[in-house]
């Protein structure tokens, strides 16, 4: 395993993270989840491989993840070897401090995820998604009182456009609060938007990438056509919005990564990770593993370095998207 600082912070991370969106009670809306054991597998690989950074959200099982991952930091490991991470925003329930990044919800929210996890702080408290209800600087603020409280180590934040990226970061800065040290985006060889202009600034502003679904979904480590996932949400065509989520274009991707990976005699999965692992602004691709093999492969990917002419094949069919923020 390689490690590395999140952006330009002092927090060491493993260059592998381990998504939780996979655990939870199975009857809490996402029946594909894994509960206890069915995830010990993901879990005991995870600690083997190296993987100390561990990232979940409140909104995840309905609040159910946390508590297994929380299990698992007892069983498996020691909660001092691990970089815990977690995430409000979602509804978790009716009233003012369900849902949302008022300071009511931030102080709420914060106290229940550590009552789940079991654990007296996290180590990076992410924001996942932007709250056009709440001012800026109330969240801000918020976020900084917690951290100054000792619950939270560090803060990020999640899947939003630059400019609110932007914004948030300024008013910390302006405020000498808390600023963000990390960017949970999404970003694969089937989703590039973020270079466009999150990326420059999170480079600017020393801000660690730690992309989710860099596998768009399992589109990219199966040859064009098969099915993807037991995720039926990942498996859907289009957005919220009725946007198309994948387009025909993006069969000359994966074949391009299929074409890659049996030269080199590698799983797609592999040739897919080391391309988002190459960006210098990206920290640790979140891998939310429902088998071991899963997080074998993003490791792996470490030691794989693609030439400028396989880089070319991957990158040349894009077309551009609009980014979706589900």
């Amino acid at each position: 395993m390689d490690y590395t600082r999140l952006g330009t912070s002092g927090l060491k991370i493993s260059r592998i993270a381990l998504g939780g969106m996979s655990f939870g009670d199975p009857s809490k809306r996402t029946t594909w989840a894994l509960d206890d054991t069915a995830a010990e597998p993901v879990f005991r690989e995870a600690v083997e491989l190296g993987i100390t950074f561990w990232d979940t959200a409140n909104i995840y099982g309905l609040g159910t993840s946390e508590e297994i991952v929380g299990r698992a930091l007892r069983k498996y490991t020691r909660r001092d070897d691990i970089v815990l991470a977690t995430k409000l925003w979602a509804p978790m329930h009716e009233g003012p401090g369900g849902s949302g990044l008022s300071r009511k919800a931030v102080m709420e929210q914060i106290d229940a995820s550590l009552r789940r996890l079991d654990t007296d702080h996290v180590d990076l408290y992410q924001i996942h998604r932007f709250d056009p209800e709440t001012p800026v600087e109330e969240t801000m603020e918020a976020l900084h009182d917690v951290v100054k409280a000792g619950k939270v180590r560090y803060i990020g934040a999640s899947s939003m456009w630059a400019w609110q990226f932007a914004t948030m970061q300024h008013t910390a800065q302006t405020n000498r609060w808390t600023r963000f040290v990390s960017m949970q985006d999404q970003y694969s060889l089937i989703h590039r938007e973020e270079e466009r202009e999150m990326f420059g600034l999170l480079a600017d502003q020393g801000v660690g990438s730690i992309p989710w679904s860099p596998l768009a979904g399992g589109l990219v480590t199966r040859p064009w056509g098969e099915r993807t996932t037991q995720r039926a949400e990942l498996n859907r065509t289009v957005d919220q919005q009725n946007r198309p989520i994948f387009l025909d274009s993006d069969q000359a991707i994966v074949e391009a990564v299929q074409r890659i990976a049996s030269a080199r005699g590698v799983s797609m999965a592999q040739i897919a990770m080391a391309w988002v692992l190459k960006n210098p602004v990206v920290s640790a691709p979140i891998v939310g593993a429902t088998k071991p093999r899963h997080l074998a492969d993003a490791v792996a990917a470490l030691d794989i370095e693609l030439t400028a002419e396989e880089i070319d094949s991957l990158e040349e069919p894009y077309v551009t998207r609009r980014p979706t923020f589900f």
